[in-house]
C-alpha cells in the first residue's frame, strides 16, 4: 500500500495522480473505478485536490504496473554515500518508467547499480525526488532510503535546494535578468502541454542572459519552484521558446534534444549536514552546437 500527500492543489485527482504514479489518465481513472485509490471520501477522477489530502494506492499484482527490470544503463554518479546519489543524466534518458516507455529508463539503472532500491515503496519511482525531461541533461539527486527520500522531498518544498540549469534559447529577452511568475498547469487544450493559467500553481522562475548572438541566447535559469516543464513554459512564454523545444516553440526544427542543462546543485546533506555544492558543464553536443553558433 503506497501512501501519497498532495503538496499543492491541484484541478484534478487524476492529473495529480498521473504525475506522482507515472501511470495514463485511463490507467488512474481504472484504479479508481476499482477501489484500488481510496482517500476518506468518495474518489472521482475529475475531483479537486487539496493540499495535505491523503491518498492510499493498492496496484494489482501486473506486470505491465509493477514490475521493474534491471538494466545496464549508461549515466555518470559524480557523488555517493550510504544515504543519496548526485547523477549526471544524459540527454535523452527518460527518468522513470510510464506508459510507452517501461524499459530503457534511469530507474532502470539505477536498481540495476544499487538494487537495494526495489526494496523502497515508490515501486516505478524509487529514489527519484525530482525529475528532469527526457531531453535535459544534467545534475539530479536520487534518494537510497525512504526516510532520505522523504526529507529531500521536504527540502524541495521548502525550497532548500537550489538549481540552475543553462538553457538556449531562440531569441533574447527585452530585459537581460528578471524573474518570471506566470502560473502553471495543465493546458486546457492539450493535455501534453503545461501552460501558463489563471488560477494555476504559483511558479517562479529567475533568469539572466550570459550572451546572444545570431538570434540565439543562452539564458541562466535559477528554480524557485519546479513545475513540470517550468523553464519551458516561461521562456515560451517570453517569446524565447528552447532551441530543439517541439512541444513549446517550433515544431519545424529537427534536433537531437531540447537545448536545456542542469549545471549547478546546491544543499545541506539531510544527514550530515554539510553543505553540498556540485556543477556539470554542458555536454560535448551542446557546447558543438553553441561553438557553430558563434562562428
Amino acid at each position: 500500500m503506497l501512501e501519497i500527500i498532495a503538496e499543492e492543489n491541484y484541478s484534478r485527482l487524476d492529473v495529480f495522480l498521473c504525475e506522482e504514479l507515472g501511470l495514463s489518465r485511463s490507467q488512474i481513472q481504472k484504479l479508481i473505478k476499482n477501489k484500488n485509490i481510496t482517500c476518506s471520501i468518495k474518489l472521482k477522477p475529475s475531483m479537486k485536490v487539496s493540499q495535505g489530502e491523503k491518498f492510499f494506492v493498492d496496484i494489482p499484482p501486473s506486470e505491465n504496473l509493477t514490475h521493474l527490470e534491471a538494466e545496464d544503463i549508461d549515466f555518470d554518479v559524480i557523488y555517493e554515500d550510504e544515504y543519496l546519489l548526485v547523477i549526471n543524466k544524459p540527454s535523452g534518458l527518460v527518468v522513470h518508467p510510464a506508459p510507452g516507455n517501461w524499459h530503457g529508463t534511469l530507474v532502470n539503472g539505477l536498481v540495476y547499480r544499487y538494487p537495494e532500491l526495489k526494496a523502497l515503496p515508490n515501486f516505478l519511482r524509487p529514489g527519484i525526488v525530482h525529475r528532469l525531461d527526457a531531453g535535459t541533461s544534467g545534475l539530479m539527486i536520487v534518494a537510497r532510503t525512504q526516510k532520505v527520500m522523504l526529507m529531500l522531498q521536504e527540502m524541495f518544498k521548502l525550497r532548500e535546494i537550489h538549481k540552475k540549469y543553462l538553457a538556449l534559447t531562440h531569441g533574447t529577452p527585452a530585459k537581460r535578468e528578471g524573474i518570471l511568475s506566470g502560473p502553471i498547469d495543465r493546458d486546457p487544450n492539450n493535455f501534453l502541454r503545461m501552460a501558463i493559467v489563471e488560477n494555476g500553481r504559483p511558479s517562479l522562475t529567475g533568469y539572466k542572459v550570459l550572451w546572444s548572438r545570431n538570434k540565439y541566447s543562452l539564458i541562466e535559469c535559477n528554480l524557485f519552484t519546479g513545475r513540470m516543464h517550468q523553464i519551458r513554459v516561461h521562456l515560451s512564454a517570453l517569446g524565447c521558446p528552447l532551441v530543439g523545444d517541439n512541444l513549446y516553440g517550433t515544431n519545424d526544427e529537427k534536433l537531437p534534444r531540447v537545448y536545456l542543462h542542469s549545471w549547478k546543485l546546491e544543499f545541506t546533506h539531510p544527514i550530515t549536514q554539510e553543505n553540498m555544492s556540485f556543477r556539470r558543464n554542458i555536454t560535448s553536443d551542446f557546447l558543438d552546437f553553441i561553438a557553430d553558433l558563434r562562428d
